[in-house]
């Protein structure tokens, strides 16, 4: 089981499980997939004008859910990732799913944004085909949601995700599977208005293929060649043949329509319309079928951070380049704040240490904005940018330790957090004020004792921290902020 990995797609449209076996040739590891699950769920069909999901769309979610929580049930959690697009992103009732969705797979689920979900889909797409010095670009139309991205190997350079989906453009332009002329107008106005605001962008970046990722691609590729269409990929002459025949029938049910699965009719006039926008605005010729995408390109990600290359710690890098940090400092901060949280006793989830770490790292980012308060912009920034490899709940993790890494805890409801949660917030400040000199010191006699049941001792060396009043003054200060919260806080000398 150890060589095997499981990667998770909530799409607004369908929802997929893919197994992947790690092989490792001539120390090059690859994915071999062995197993694949999807059951097309329309969720986001299920969303009404203000964005809430309907019941009946949260039970179609979460019984697809327990029979992929079967297949994978005996995995570990490092063996496991899923992640949650476009629907999940935009429900106002997503409490009402989340909790009951990860207790029917067995496993967390990660929002993911959508600068993310577009990174994901060219891994995919680009670990699938050949290798390439040529630019590529990549087309996904979800059901909430399309990514636009561009890149060379298996780096993307240039990434987008939109508001148009086959799912949700269904619903809004052809309700009950019926197409018409004025309905495919109205579509095809209401993608190229969102494409137009990157289009420009991404003409003059250019590149030398482009591919389709989604299942819509795969459909309308499928349709075109098995009805006469098109000899090779999609074509926008091949297109609006296709669309004039949707049309003239009144709906995907005409018998001249050749190689369209059952569970795409529904969707294709949509996905059609958003298609040949997407042909028009960015001025293509032809499109090839891309494998892979979002599901392949989650199960490569795992295994980067298997093997010690994580994207989050190059996005951390690069921030800490980006906004000037005082990397001394930063480590500095970072070996206190770690050394603190590993000597406690209890057990820590990785992602919270993991948390812990970057949120150290990044801590003073708020600092190249202005000094007053920076706390407050780094908080801002990291909940906020575009960080690459990171999920939604990543980046709400780190904004919410580096919002309290100094001044009153009560600004957050730190009470009702867990013991890691807490913990961790814990050292990042003791280790801010053990580093505020901002040079390397002995921090004798120290060690912290904090338990489940909100009790706090730190303990350091006498004679120490009479030479360090400041540091005394300061540690009692803290002391008084977490007992105003309802913690047991001890200076012990």
């Amino acid at each position: 089981m150890d060589h095997l990995l499981a990667a998770v797609d909530l799409g607004s449209n369908s929802f997929r499980l893919s197994v992947g076996r790690v092989v490792h040739s001539d120390g090059i590891p690859q994915i071999f997939s062995i197993d694949r699950l999807k059951e097309t769920v329309r969720l986001a069909a299920g969303l009404d004008d203000k964005n809430v999901l309907s019941p009946e769309a949260i039970q179609r979610a979460v019984d697809v859910l327990q029979r992929f929580g079967e297949r994978i049930q005996d995995f570990s959690p490092d063996q496991v990732r899923a992640v949650a697009t476009n629907t999940f992103r935009v429900a106002r009732n997503i409490d009402e799913l989340l909790p009951r969705a990860e207790a029917a797979l067995g496993f967390p689920i990660e929002i993911i944004p959508g600068h993310e979900e577009a990174r994901l889909i060219f891994s995919g797409v680009a670990h699938e085909l050949p290798p390439s010095k040529e630019g590529r670009l990549v087309v996904d139309i979800g059901g909430g949601s399309t990514e636009f991205i561009i890149g060379k190997g298996l780096e993307p350079k240039l990434m987008k995700s939109l508001h148009i989906g086959c799912v949700s453009y269904t619903k809004a332009y052809f309700p009950n599977g019926k197409v018409t002329e004025k309905a495919f107008e109205k579509a095809e106005l209401a993608a190229s208005k969102e494409i137009e605001v990157i289009s420009k962008t991404y003409r003059k970046m250019g590149w030398e293929q482009a591919f389709g990722s989604s299942g819509s691609a795969k459909a309308i590729i499928a349709v075109l060649q098995s009805s006469g269409y098109s000899d090779y990929g999609i074509t926008l002459d091949g297109m609006l043949a296709l669309k004039q025949e949707l049309i003239r029938f009144g709906s995907a049910q005409s018998p001249k329509i050749k190689g369209l699965k059952t569970d795409r009719a529904e969707v294709l006039p949509a996905g059609l319309a958003i298609m040949i926008a997407i042909f028009r605005s960015l001025e293509i010729d032809i499109m090839r079928q891309g494998e892979g995408a979002l599901r392949v390109g989650v199960l490569y990600d795992m295994l980067g951070r298997r093997i010690a290359s994580d994207k989050r710690d190059e996005t951390v890098k690069i921030f800490m380049d980006r906004y000037h940090i005082d990397t001394k400092q930063a480590y500095r901060v970072k070996n206190i704040a770690l050394s603190l949280y590993d000597s406690l006793p209890s057990h820590h989830a990785d992602d919270i240490r993991l948390a812990l770490s970057w949120a150290a790292d990044l801590h003073e980012i708020g600092l190249s904005i202005s000094q007053l308060s920076f706390y407050k912009h780094t908080a801002y920034v990291l909940e906020h940018a575009d960080m690459p490899g990171f999920s939604r709940d990543d980046q709400r993790r780190l904004s919410i330790l580096t919002l309290v890494q100094q001044g009153r805890l009560s600004k957050t409801n730190i009470q009702h957090f867990t013991t890691d949660k807490w913990q961790a917030i814990l050292c990042l400040r003791l280790a801010i004020l053990f580093a505020r000199k901002r040079q390397n010191q002995k921090l004798e006699g120290l060690s912290l004792t904090a338990t489940p049941n909100k009790q706090i001792i730190l303990s350091l060396d006498k004679t120490w921290l009479d030479k360090h009043p400041l540091t005394r003054y300061s540690l009692e200060l803290e002391a008084q902020e977490w007992q105003a919260v309802g913690f047991d806080f001890r200076l012990k000398e």
